[in-house]
């Protein structure tokens, strides 16, 4: 008999397919601005290159990286191309934002929260979910990134280490030459890794609140899934070995699908095809990755190795953690992580910060496709806190 399929969770197609991309304005200035006539926010896309030819794109954490989190008055540098670190990403703002990293540095950045997603995954996956909170809370902005190796960042040829220390300080770095300082980071599974690594990294204590959320992913071991659950490390390694090239996504369906992978699955991988031929010669269209897989399997295996629980059980003054975990996901989390977890919410209660568990309902590892509603009434409390404390502030 022929074993089960390796089934990530049915909502893997929901997840790649369902999270449409930001509506994108016609090619033109460096930074492209739209607003959609029915949605009440903006969006801008830039993909920033570095022109410098630096021995390592992964520098340690410089003075501008620190100052990231902790202060409002962050330096700004008019030659950012120059600097290392960069990456392609996408701004969504609220209708009340009237603002960009162009504007006199004498005034203030709106709130800003950065979302981050999981391995084989971009800032797409975000979309849809990001238009949503800039709609309910219009005077926020949210900066969707691709991480380094994935999506339009891949193109950006990042040398390594390629790790979840490296990852969160491409990152740190771009909110700096953008001039933000984000108030709220969520990461949803190695993107929940990502968002700690960003927290330990930047200058402690922060000057102002930080909340971060870390999405259906603990702080240190990597619980692989059991029988008919999602084994990524085995789906990377399986697209390294297929073709750099394939002559349609229906192809890499197939041979996913022969290796007993689920047909969700597949279907979301093929999402990460793009067109490499012209679109007129239609007898040698082929179909190459968007992402750089031999980057992401080390990036998965540092994702594995990576334990970040020193920064949970530490909590720096200013800084509030949360975790969600996902209800039908319960492999992903042992009794010892719920236990760890629960001890720090009183030690850090104790020491000026935070630390609060969440469980999302009705979902799998997917959260943000399983169940957006709920997701989104538990994001949202953080985001009415944030803008009652500026509101204060101001």
């Amino acid at each position: 008999m022929a074993a089960p399929p390796r089934a990530f969770p049915a909502e893997a197609r929901r997840a790649a397919l369902g999270a449409a991309s930001l509506s994108a304005p016609r090619r033109g200035a460096r930074v492209r601005a739209a607003r959609p006539r029915e949605e009440n926010f903006y969006t801008h896309r830039l993909l920033m290159s570095s022109n410098m030819n630096s021995r390592s794109s992964v520098c340690p954490p410089c003075n501008c990286a620190q100052m990231a989190l902790a202060d409002t008055r962050i330096a700004y540098q008019p030659d950012v191309d120059k600097h290392a670190g960069v990456l392609a990403y996408e701004l969504v703002q609220g209708s009340l934002v009237q603002w960009n990293s162009f504007m006199d540095k004498s005034i203030p950045d709106p709130p800003t929260a950065v979302l981050l997603h999981g391995i084989l995954g971009s800032r797409k996956n975000w979309g849809s979910f990001a238009k949503r909170l800039a709609q309910e809370f219009p005077m926020w902005q949210f900066l969707l990134v691709d991480l380094r190796c994935h999506g339009d960042s891949a193109s950006l040829k990042k040398r390594g280490p390629h790790t979840v220390a490296s990852t969160a300080l491409d990152v740190l770095k771009l909110v700096v030459q953008l001039r933000l300082t984000p108030r709220v980071l969520v990461g949803h599974s190695f993107g929940g890794k990502v968002a700690l690594s960003m927290v330990e990294q930047a200058a402690k204590p922060l000057a102002r609140p930080v909340r971060a959320w870390v999405l259906d992913a603990t702080p240190g071991k990597v619980r692989a899934g059991g029988d008919g659950e999602d084994h990524p490390a085995e789906l990377i390694e399986f697209l390294r070995r297929m073709p750099k090239q394939v002559s349609s996504k229906q192809e890499v369906v197939d041979a996913l699908v022969k290796e007993q992978f689920s047909v969700d699955v597949a279907r979301w991988v093929a999402t990460n095809l793009r067109r490499s031929s012209p679109l007129g010669q239609q007898s040698s269209t082929s179909f190459s990755w968007t992402f750089d897989l031999n980057g992401i399997s080390e990036m998965y295996k540092s994702y594995e190795d990576t334990n970040l629980w020193r920064i949970v059980e530490n909590v720096p003054r200013g800084v509030h953690i949360n975790f969600l975990k996902a209800e039908r996901s319960l492999h992903r989390w042992a009794l010892e992580d719920l236990q760890r977890i629960h001890t720090a919410e009183e030690l850090a209660a104790d020491e000026g910060g935070g630390v609060e568990m969440h469980v999302l309902e009705d979902a799998g590892h997917w959260v943000h496709a399983d169940n957006p509603d709920g997701l989104f009434r538990i994001l949202s409390s953080t985001f009415r806190i944030e803008t009652t404390i500026r509101g204060m502030q101001d």
